[in-house]
């Protein structure tokens, strides 16, 4: 399962939002995901990660995962907003 999430920081919070982030995405590990790529904007505008499940439960587990859930006030702090879509290659 290939997961494809665009953020959008707000410039002048990207320490929360990059605090979130940091939180996070080691969690990935322990569900069994990784992060195929990590791109970021050039004027910090907006971040895509790419991400590999090995199946839609695995990626439920993520989002379901009260450690992800404790960090939820640095994204909401962050003020940044995220669009998740399951992609394929092709």
């Amino acid at each position: 399962m290939l997961v494809l999430v665009i953020l959008r920081p707000v410039p002048d919070k990207l320490a929360s939002f990059r605090a979130y982030e940091d939180g996070v995405l080691p969690l990935l590990r322990d569900h069994g995901a990784g992060l195929v790529r990590r791109v970021r904007g050039l004027a910090d505008e907006v971040e895509a990660h790419l991400i590999e499940f090995p199946n839609a439960e695995r990626y439920a587990g993520y989002i379901a995962d009260p450690r992800r859930a404790a960090l939820a006030p640095l994204w909401e702090a962050s003020g940044a907003t995220r669009e998740v879509f399951e992609v394929r290659d092709v």
